[in-house]
């Protein structure tokens, strides 16, 4: 039974990238140069996702950072080099659709894609359509406006969709019989982990289905950042790092808990947007897709029962339920995702 449940995951290999924790997204660019590439950055005029917008545009690439109201985003990315600020608001379909006509319009190709915009442990709020917010914006919103996109991305010939995902996912999968909390009771750290897993499920399907195409898709942890920006629902005690227990065979030759760096290592924005820089560019995941990456490289794959605090659960790679939730966000969004 054991290993016939495997063979319904990805396969997570490290590559021993070279990079690590204290990586900095420039330092994964290098003396890359990217003229002549475009980019989208969902959330890319603040936190990890502006560190990503500079890293990119900087090295040569035209960047497009769509905001719900650019004219006050505006600021944040002024000073960047070949930089265009667009309108979007991942919780409005029209939005989402009006957004991706005047993409395609413009005849561009679509290189790299980071779906990097997120709201996380947020109240309980629904969108017109009635969907809970974190799933509508951290995944609904996100696989209609790719599904939208696809005619650019595959124009482009080898690009790249990076989700923002978060070790977060560990805390539960999607619950595709009621993934808008309608019969259950809401809790805002389920929910967001139910999002966050349905990043990298997305990343696992879009990633199959594509990669004939040459568009290849992956999903990211960015680590624990704490001026990001995204904890601005959370309360004083729910910030930091939070404890992971473990059995007393997973304690050091010292006798305490087991970890490794990104577990409980703070990240500044600059190490933050390490990881979607280094999903997006490398030569090292030429041929490669559809997996979980972490500190710039390949997260390994960890069992469910797992307490450790980092890799990536069963439930988020799981191929045949990353196609269900790929029929489902069809439905709910009334986009027909058609590769």
């Amino acid at each position: 039974m054991e290993s016939q449940t495997k063979s319904y995951l990805t396969v997570q290999a490290p590559l021993t990238s070279g990079f690590d924790a204290r990586t900095t997204a420039a330092e994964v660019i290098g003396g890359l140069d990217l003229t002549g590439k475009v980019a989208i950055v969902t959330g890319g005029y603040s936190g990890i996702g502006l560190e990503t917008s500079r890293v990119l545009a900087e090295a040569g690439a035209t960047v497009i950072v769509p905001a719900r109201t650019p004219a006050k985003a505006k600021a944040a990315v002024s000073g960047i080099p070949r930089l265009e600020m667009e309108t979007l608001d991942l919780m409005d379909p029209a939005s989402i659709d009006s957004f991706a006509r005047r993409f395609i319009a413009s005849g561009r190709p679509l290189h790299f894609l980071i779906n990097s915009a997120g709201i996380m442990a947020a109240p309980l709020a629904r969108d017109a359509r009635g969907y809970e917010s974190q799933f509508a914006t951290n995944h609904l919103g996100h696989f209609q406006l790719t599904a939208r996109l696809w005619p650019a991305l595959r124009q482009a010939d080898q690009a790249r969709v990076i989700s923002v995902s978060s070790r977060a996912h560990r805390l539960g999968g999607v619950d595709l019989s009621d993934p808008n909390f309608e019969r259950r009771e809401y809790d805002k750290w389920k929910s967001y982990a139910q999002s966050k897993s349905a990043n990298v499920l997305f990343a696992v399907a879009l990633d199959e289905k594509a990669k004939v195409y040459g568009v290849r898709a992956f999903a990211v942890h960015p680590g624990l950042i704490p001026s990001s920006g995204i904890g601005r629902f959370l309360k004083t005690e729910e910030v930091g790092v939070k404890p992971v227990k473990v059995q007393p065979a997973q304690e050091d030759e010292k006798g305490k808990p087991a970890s490794n760096t990104n577990s409980d290592f703070m990240k500044n924005t600059e190490q933050g947007a390490a990881t979607s820089v280094w999903c997006a560019v490398s030569e090292q995941l030429a041929g490669l897709g559809g997996v979980y990456c972490e500190d710039a490289d390949i997260a390994e794959a960890v069992p469910a029962d797992s307490v450790q605090g980092s890799g990536v659960w069963p439930w988020a790679i799981d191929r045949e339920a990353a196609e269900r939730l790929w029929v489902l966000s069809e439905q709910l969004t009334g986009v027909k995702f058609t590769i």
